[in-house]
């Protein structure tokens, strides 16, 4: 047993107990930081600490309230709900009677619905207590803006290697709270190797740090160290910070979509390997892949969609890990092969354009006639059928609607097989005679071409 084991996990005996001590967030309570400089000038208020697990959302609450002799009144939104929320609404009332103030924290803060978050709003409003949530999720998603008007955010940073070593290092040596005489004797290297497995999370590190301890065996010196293959065994099996459902899920799809398009293959792959090793369902990442494909190379090289398809059904055929080798195949494809959006733009503005004028009825000359009555109704009438024109092509005939303008969509650029795609379009287009035709793809390229990727 260790010098400061008292039952409870080394990762709650090591919580910091004043703000000085407090690790890794130096950009909020360090000499001069915002919140640091809003807790000293302006006083006790109601705020989001958002920030990723084992950032010290907790620690930091219970620190502020602790510095304003604050009651301390903690619930978690996975368990607590509206009834939770008035009894504490209460009891804030009875201790406002008495002269003390109240804060009411709320964990996961997130998972309350608009309805939950709105209950204890008027009692922040008017004084009886001070709200501070604390949530993973960004705040701008998950909490209503009612809540959000009268509360600041803090945004919350995983904690450096540097920071976590530091933790570890303190729980090592304190003799009253950490693993004091207890402590066994482990090398920077090993120290390190903890650090990066708790990926920035102070309470996944102290967890670490309890188990080797306990897995630590004495050596003929009389010391207490852990060997390798224990400390391997230790670390195995632990995945990086990936939420499938908040924000790091589509930060990351996001990053891993802008590398394919910004052609850096060795970006792309990390980023399909930081999703794979966090745990996302490689068939999602298929699909994405198959987005990509369509949105961003398109008929620059055609090929990428086939080979998003191939690699889809080779994973689906081989399963995991097998088959994520056929993903990371076409994202390395994909991001090298020629870019073009060419298509994404012209159906955009198609699309729009189809809004736009409504259910315009097909020309006469292009319907179908397969009836005497339809024919003598002009059915097909005057139709030119391109097979028996020059080059398959006939000039300056009408397929728009007559009633809407002629358009032009699409524009490929001089990139990939669209060189030879633009090529053709242009030859065959100098010969027709448009009429009221708006290069509607040029126009809309600047626009839509740029940032309106569905990541």
């Amino acid at each position: 047993m260790s010098g400061g084991d008292d039952g409870r996990p080394l990762a709650d005996r090591m919580r910091p107990r004043t703000l000085e001590e407090f690790a890794g967030q130096g950009h909020l309570v360090g000499a001069g930081a915002p919140l640091a400089r809003a807790v000293a000038g302006a006083g006790l208020h109601s705020m989001v600490l958002w920030g990723p697990p084992g950032s010290g959302k907790t620690t930091l609450a219970r620190l502020i309230a602790s510095k304003y002799e604050a009651e301390f009144i903690g619930l978690s939104a996975v368990l607590a709900g509206v009834k939770d929320v008035r009894a504490a609404v209460e009891r804030a009332q009875a201790l406002r009677a008495a002269g003390r103030r109240t804060v009411l924290f709320l964990d996961e803060v997130h998972r309350f619905n608009k309805a939950q978050q709105d209950a204890f709003l008027p009692w922040v409003e008017d004084g009886t207590l001070t709200f501070i949530g604390a949530t993973t999720e960004n705040p701008s998603f998950e909490l209503n803006s009612a809540l959000l008007s009268r509360a600041r955010v803090y945004v919350l940073k995983a904690l450096s290697r540097e920071a976590l070593l530091g933790i570890l290092e303190q729980a090592l040596a304190d003799p009253e709270r950490g693993l004091g005489a207890d402590a066994p004797e482990l090398p920077r290297e090993q120290l390190e190797a903890l650090a990066d497995a708790a990926d920035g999370d102070a309470r996944r590190a102290l967890n670490l740090l309890e188990l080797a301890a306990d897995l630590a065996t004495a050596t003929a010196g009389g010391t207490r160290q852990l060997d390798e293959t224990t400390l391997a065994g230790l670390l195995a099996g632990g995945h990086r910070r990936f939420d499938k459902r908040g924000e790091a899920f589509y930060d990351q799809i996001s990053a891993l979509h802008k590398a394919v398009r910004g052609t850096d293959p060795d970006a792309a792959l990390y980023w399909l390997a930081r999703m794979l090793d966090g745990g996302c369902d490689p068939a999602y990442i298929a699909r994405r892949v198959l987005r990509m494909a369509s949105e961003d190379i398109g008929n620059a090289d055609p090929r990428g969609l086939a080979l998003a398809l191939d690699a889809w059904d080779a994973y689906e055929r081989l399963g995991s890990p097998e088959g994520e080798l056929a993903l990371a195949q076409a994202v390395a494809y994909l991001a090298c092969a020629p870019k073009s959006n060419a298509v994404y733009v012209a159906f955009g503005a198609a699309q729009a354009d189809a809004v736009k004028f409504g259910s315009l009825p097909v020309p006469l000359h292009l319907r179908n006639a397969p009836t005497k009555l339809m024919k003598g109704l002009g059915y097909g009438r005057d139709y030119r059928y391109a097979h028996d024109e020059q080059d398959a092509y006939a000039a300056g005939e009408n397929y728009f609607p007559e009633e809407m303008p002629s358009r032009r969509y699409y524009e490929p650029p001089p990139r990939g097989l669209e060189l030879k795609i633009g090529e053709k379009l242009a030859a065959l287009r100098s010969r027709a005679a448009p009429r009221g035709e708006r290069d509607v793809g040029a126009e809309r390229a600047a626009d839509q071409g740029k940032d309106q990727a569905t990541d």
